[in-house]
């Protein structure tokens, strides 16, 4: 028995002491705390590529890559993609569009037109014309008889904020720099020659657009300004064809002196850098070395007064005669006349676009002989300012041309009404993207 229970504490110790040498050797073997905790804290930091700097005891194997360190995300721009609300292509959008529209609304354009008689009221339509749909200012040069001075001060004054904050006026009177004035200013139409003479007169403007006060702007005026970057290095001027077809245009039959291509151009809508105008010498039938702009006005009308139909229309078909190199033509829908329409539809352009700018000679806004064109006038005049484009203008245009569909222009109301819908669905777009809030950075 004694021999028994020697044999069970002697096991008993044995089992004592291999238990102390395990927990001795596992406990050699771990690393400090400390070390530990530093250890972990870096493995759960890489994972998100947020490191924090600390000091760490040097080791004999080399330190590890660390990833870069990535900006935290923003909580904004989170949020929004999450939600939806506005897709980042079109927030970048709305941003480039506001600021094409802030540049371009910076940059000025100017339009000259000439008044005299009993024009007032149908200058201040054209005028209204080119604001509804412009995007850049315009500074308007008014060049009018005396009497019509005031007159024009006071309607334009009566505009709104709005559409005032949009222009710029300047009247001037009827003046003619060479020769006899009273001769130029019968010439034509009263006071039609004026525009001869606006290189000589506004020397402060680079370039200038010119219309008759029978035109109306069913577009922007930007986009017959945008023309101008369209010139090559020698024209100086744009103007559309007087007619389309030879063999029903009046230059071609009649005309008893030279003008320019095969139908002539019509001078109702002229665009303009005046610049180069005043610093190119023009070639001529008079002399050989070419005269500028200002020395060529009165041998000109002088050589041609008892061959010219058209007055200063004519003498610049001359002169484009003798220089077709400084001239770029409009196609027909920039300067659509009843003649367009009236002998039946001779403007490809306005069928497949619908019209730009209408010009209503003849004066058919103010009888009864075409009138597709005279209820455009009456829509354009009638719109108050301010007001819905749609259900102020074009709808009670639409309805008009119900009347007209039995007239030779008439027939075909798109051609009149195509421009008109689209230039007011742009106006409506631009105003909803460019009003929509984007979200703050």
């Amino acid at each position: 028995m004694r021999i028994y229970c020697k044999i069970v504490a002697i096991a008993l110790c044995f089992g004592v002491l291999l238990l102390l040498y395990f927990l001795v050797g596992n406990a050699a073997d771990e690393p400090p705390l400390r070390e530990v905790a530093q250890q972990n804290y870096l493995q759960a930091s890489s994972r998100v590529g947020d490191i924090v700097s600390a000091e760490f005891p040097k080791k004999s194997h080399p330190a590890p890559q660390l990833a870069p360190k990535q900006p935290r995300p923003n909580r904004k721009e989170t949020k929004v993609a999450r939600g939806g609300n506005i897709h980042p292509n079109l927030r970048r959008k709305t941003v480039l569009i506001k600021s094409a529209l802030k540049s371009a609304a910076e940059e000025w354009m100017h339009l000259a037109v000439v008044a005299c008689g009993n024009r007032l009221d149908e200058t201040l339509t054209m005028l209204k014309s080119a604001l509804i749909f412009s995007v850049k200012k315009i500074k308007f040069h008014i060049f009018a008889e005396d009497s019509l001075g005031s007159q024009f001060e006071k309607g334009l004054n009566q505009w709104p904020h709005p559409i005032s904050s949009k222009f710029q006026y300047s009247i001037y009177p009827i003046t003619f720099s060479v020769g006899n004035a009273l001769e130029w200013k019968k010439l034509f139409k009263p006071c039609a020659a004026q525009r001869l003479f606006l290189p000589v007169i506004l020397r402060e403007v680079d370039s200038l657009l010119y219309v008759d006060t029978d035109v109306l702007f069913l577009r922007p005026m930007d986009d017959i300004w945008s023309f101008l970057k369209e010139f090559n290095s020698t024209q100086l001027a744009a103007m559309a064809p007087e007619h389309e077809i030879p063999k029903i245009g009046w230059y071609s039959r009649f005309a008893r002196h030279p003008f320019y291509g095969m139908t002539g151009v019509n001078s109702g809508v002229m665009l303009m850098n005046l610049t180069r105008i005043r610093s190119t010498l023009f070639k001529n039938s008079m002399i050989s070395t070419g005269l500028s702009w200002e020395d060529l006005l009165h041998p000109l009308y002088q050589k041609y007064k008892n061959h010219i139909t058209w007055g200063d229309q004519d003498l610049l078909n001359i002169i484009f005669h003798y220089n077709p190199e400084c001239l770029y033509t409009f196609p027909c829908q920039w300067n659509y006349r009843p003649d367009h329409c009236m002998y039946g539809s001779n403007c490809k352009g306005a069928e497949e676009e619908g019209v730009s700018v209408l010009h209503g000679n003849r004066g058919v806004y103010h009888d009864d002989k075409q009138p597709a064109f005279k209820a455009v006038y009456e829509a354009i005049h009638d719109y108050p300012f301010e007001d819905n484009l749609f259900q102020s203008m074009f709808y009670p245009l639409q309805a008009k041309f119900l009347d007209t569909v039995n007239t030779l222009c008439g027939r075909i109301p798109q051609v009149f009404l195509k421009q008109v819908e689209n230039t007011m669905r742009r106006v409506y777009e631009q105003q909803v993207v460019v009003h929509m809030r984007p979200p703050s950075n």
